[in-house]
């Protein structure tokens, strides 16, 4: 499965246990009529794919989605789900609000004269 989005929040790379195991966390704020907020979590070796990306970028991301079964001392059974990444890249070509900059007008040609002498023939 793959998201797209902007990254709106990227946490920096967290280890837990004696074992080393990493995560590190982001979130994509998808652009739709209702945008969503996702958390998605990278591990391991895969911490380091967002070293190369930073808040208000364009990004897909392929994901896995992932559920776990918990039960609780008071023997009550829960379930959670994460959202995990395998893979970040850049959306090209995203659009943006901003319009292009204007070229200096020394990159426009001059008018010829010769084309307004050109007889037009339309009624109105």
């Amino acid at each position: 499965m793959e998201i797209n989005g902007k990254i709106k929040w990227i946490d920096e790379t967290k280890t837990y246990g004696s074992n080393g195991f990493r995560k590190r966390e982001v979130v994509l704020t998808t652009e739709e009529q209702y945008p969503q907020h996702l958390l998605v979590e990278f591990v391991q070796d895969k911490c380091d794919l967002l070293n190369n990306f930073q808040t208000g970028q364009n990004v897909k991301i392929s994901i896995n989605l992932r559920g776990r079964e918990w039960v609780n001392p008071q023997g009550e059974t829960k379930y959670f789900n994460s959202i995990q990444g395998w893979r970040i890249e850049p959306l090209e070509g995203a659009a943006t609000s901003e319009m292009p900059p204007m070229p200096p007008a020394s990159a426009f040609e001059p008018a010829d004269d010769e084309a307004q002498d050109i007889e037009d023939d339309l009624p109105f």
